[in-house]
C-alpha cells in the first residue's frame, strides 16, 4: 500500500510549494516553490529534497524522546539562564545520541546518493527548516542551524541529527516559550542541497521588495565574496545592490 503523502520521510523540491509548509517548514516550502517555478524562466536553483516533519517525529518515537523532552521544558522558567542552558543542552545531547530508524536512514543516504549521482564526495548543503516560520505573529526562521560543504554519508546523517537538535537551542526554547508556541506543536524539517562553489564569485541575499517601507518595485542584494552564509550571520559587512 503506497504511503500516504503526509506520511513520506523524503521529499524532493520537485514534489513540494508554498502549501507544504506544515510537511516540510517554511524553507523548503519556499525552495520547492522556486525550484519549480524559477528553473523554468531560467533561473538555476539547486535541487534537493527535504527530510520532513513526518521523519522528525518518527526519529523522536524511535528514541523514545517525547516524554523526556516534555519532562525538560516542564515549567522552565526561561528567565533563569542557567536552567535555560541546562534543559537545551540535555534536550540536544539527548537528540544526538539517539538513532535513525534503519528505513529512514536508508532513505536518507539512497536520496543522498542520487542527488549526488552517486558521487559521495559532492557537497551538500544541510539546513534547518521549521514547521513554524515567519507566521504573522512571529518569526521563527534563523534560529536552527545549517551546515554546509558536508560530504559523505556519515557526515550527512550527522549533520541532519544536528539539524533536528538545533530545534532546542536555548534562543529557540526561550522564544517559543515568550509567544506561547508548544514546543510540541512544532516539527524540524532538514534541507539536503547541491552546494554551490562561491569562490569565483559572490554569494548573499536577495530581496525582491524594499525591507524597510515593503515597497515592491525594488530588487535589493546584500551580497560578498565567499558563502553567503557569513553574510547572513554578520560576521561579514556585505555590498549591497
Amino acid at each position: 500500500m503506497a504511503t500516504k503523502r503526509s506520511e513520506q520521510s523524503i521529499l524532493w523540491f520537485s514534489d513540494i510549494d508554498k502549501g507544504d509548509v506544515a510537511l516540510v517548514g517554511g524553507k523548503n516550502a519556499s525552495l520547492g516553490e522556486m525550484y519549480q517555478h524559477l528553473t523554468k524562466k531560467g533561473v538555476r536553483v539547486p535541487n534537493g529534497f527535504a527530510v520532513t516533519a513526518a521523519a522528525y517525529w518518527a526519529f523522536l518515537r524511535h528514541n523514545r524522546l517525547d516524554k523526556k523532552i516534555k519532562s525538560s521544558l516542564h515549567q522552565l522558567d526561561v528567565t533563569d539562564l542557567r536552567a535555560l542552558a541546562r534543559a537545551g543542552k540535555h534536550i540536544r545531547e539527548l537528540i544526538l545520541r539517539g538513532s535513525f530508524p534503519r528505513e529512514l536512514e536508508a532513505e536518507i543516504l539512497a536520496n543522498y546518493g542520487g542527488l549526488t549521482r552517486g558521487k559521495r564526495n559532492t557537497a551538500v548543503a544541510i539546513r534547518s527548516s521549521a514547521t513554524a516560520e515567519d507566521l504573522p505573529e512571529a518569526s521563527f526562521a534563523g534560529q536552527q542551524e545549517t551546515y554546509l560543504n558536508v560530504r559523505g554519508d556519515k557526515d550527512v546523517l550527522k549533520a541532519v541529527k544536528k539539524c533536528l537538535a538545533s530545534l532546542f537551542t536555548n534562543r529557540a526554547i526561550s522564544y517559543r516559550e515568550g509567544h506561547a508556541f508548544g514546543h510540541m506543536n512544532v516539527a524540524l524539517s532538514v534541507t539536503v542541497q547541491e552546494m554551490v562553489n562561491a569562490g569565483s564569485g559572490v554569494s548573499g541575499v536577495l530581496f525582491t521588495l524594499d525591507t524597510e517601507s515593503g515597497f515592491p518595485g525594488v530588487v535589493l542584494v546584500n551580497a560578498s565574496y565567499g558563502l553567503g552564509e557569513y553574510v547572513v550571520i554578520g560576521r561579514v559587512t556585505p555590498d549591497q545592490f
